[in-house]
């Protein structure tokens, strides 16, 4: 392990990497509850898509070591999963095999595009201003989802977001949300004194709280509401599930679309897996100080082409686009720094689908603090962001203002790089563009527009 991963070189150990790994897992594994969930939707197999989900994630944590050995983790992204099911498969009425086939070709071009340096290019593109800008905002946005996943903010309708009503289902959503602050609390003292894992001795501590509050009668189970049982318990699981959604993507028997909306279809996948996985790239290899000088990452093509690669092999087992996660930051956060960090998460993966039934009891608010701490983490790079130079703040700030308010890192992305590049024209700075920066502007303009 030591020759392959260098964990020396990276100033990094076994135990660090493996807590690295786990702390990762803990907070990315909802997505083995939620996407099953929304998949369903479009009249999928829910324990097909588990299957699909814990593969697809274990190919894509093991890809990103073998070739980058970087500490990233990959799984179904959210958001791409609702476009999928809600858009694809519910308004626009194509079946799931359609989608499942756009989310393969999309795959192909990304290792095409990875291949041949486009996606580098367009990653080295980036100013260093606006890479700070990327850096704080997911920074951001992983405190706002913790935040919402623990239900301490809620939406009241009228400000979208607020502070939840303690007293107001107190057995429900008010417990989950006092836990979540309790393990903040707890994760906040043990990273104070150093201690190591600090962040998954604040999740299991928080679900063991919430175990022993729904033994007592504080936390009542709901299930109705969504509020599910903490206790882990056995059952059955059918195997051979996977063979409900393996392939299916070529089974063009069910597969009849017209061209243009494949197409746009497709490269709305493109756009928004592209400049997500190229945020979360900056952010957590921001927060890892894994960039050079001149804000590029080593080995990105190795890394984004073993994004592209995950996202295609889901596809063919039955789940939609796979993409590097940003809750890959709680594990660097950890001192993950190695691919080691990738091989523990993504082999927990295919452990949980022998275990699913223990890993989905894990609450949203026993994982949401390290989420919000992690927030905390990523958001000093903020002081790096020179804002004396209003021509480089401004879009930097804007960048990572709209992350959180938006809910999409690549919509942030956008927004900076189309303010950057207009601020700068008019400002008589064009030196700082670069050409691909010109292009990045007019294809997010026009994407608006027309997608």
């Amino acid at each position: 392990m030591e020759r392959f991963f260098k964990l020396k070189e990276n100033g990094t150990t076994v135990r660090t990497e493996v807590i690295a790994g786990l702390t990762t897992f803990m907070t990315m594994a909802y997505i083995l509850a939620v996407n099953p969930s929304i998949l369903s939707a479009a009249g999928m197999d829910p324990n097909a898509i588990l299957m699909a989900t814990a593969l697809a994630s274990f190919i894509g944590c093991l890809v990103m070591a073998l070739l980058a050995n970087y500490p990233f983790a990959l799984a179904p992204g959210l958001g791409l999963n609702a476009y999928f099911a809600y858009t694809i498969c519910g308004s626009m009425g194509y079946s799931w095999q359609f989608a499942l086939f756009a989310v393969f070709v999309e795959g192909l071009v990304f290792i095409l595009l990875s291949v041949t340096n486009v996606r580098e290019a367009i990653f080295n593109a980036i100013p260093m201003s606006l890479k700070k800008g990327v850096s704080v905002g997911i920074g951001l946005f992983c405190a706002f989802i913790g935040l919402q996943n623990a239900k301490i903010v809620v939406d009241d309708g009228a400000t979208l977001v607020t502070l939840v009503n303690f007293r107001e289902n107190f057995s429900t959503v008010g417990i989950g949300a006092i836990l979540a602050i309790v393990g903040l609390i707890i994760i906040a003292v043990l990273y104070v004194k150093k201690v190591k894992g600090a962040m998954l001795i604040g999740i299991i501590s928080t679900w063991v709280l919430g175990i022993i509050c729904q033994l007592i009668g504080i936390y009542e189970v709901n299930v109705e509401s969504g509020f599910y049982s903490l206790i882990p318990s056995w059952s059955s699981f059918d195997l051979g599930a996977i063979g409900l959604t393996f392939g299916q993507c070529f089974d063009f028997s069910k597969i009849s679309f017209n061209v243009i909306d494949f197409i746009i279809v497709m490269f709305s996948f493109l756009f928004v897996d592209m400049f997500d996985t190229l945020g979360t790239l900056i952010g957590v290899a921001n927060k890892a100080n894994m960039l050079d000088k001149d804000g590029k990452l080593p080995r990105i093509k190795e890394a984004l082409l073993a994004d592209a690669i995950a996202t295609s092999a889901g596809a063919i087992l039955g789940t939609s686009t796979t993409t590097t996660f940003v809750e890959s930051s709680s594990g660097v956060s950890e001192g993950g720094r190695t691919g080691l960090s990738s091989v523990v998460t993504g082999g927990l993966f295919l452990l949980s689908i022998f275990l699913a039934p223990v890993f989905t009891t894990i609450p949203g608010f026993a994982t949401a603090p390290a989420l919000i701490f992690v927030g905390f983490l990523m958001i000093s790079a903020v002081v790096d962001i020179d804002f004396k130079d209003i021509k480089e703040a401004v879009p930097a700030y804007l960048c990572l203002i709209a992350m959180p308010l938006t809910y999409s890192i690549s919509e942030g992305i956008a927004i900076g790089i189309i303010s950057y590049v207009v601020i700068n024209i008019f400002a008589k700075n064009t030196k700082k563009i670069t050409p691909l920066m010109y292009v990045l502007a007019v294809l997010f303009i026009l994407k608006y527009i027309l997608l």
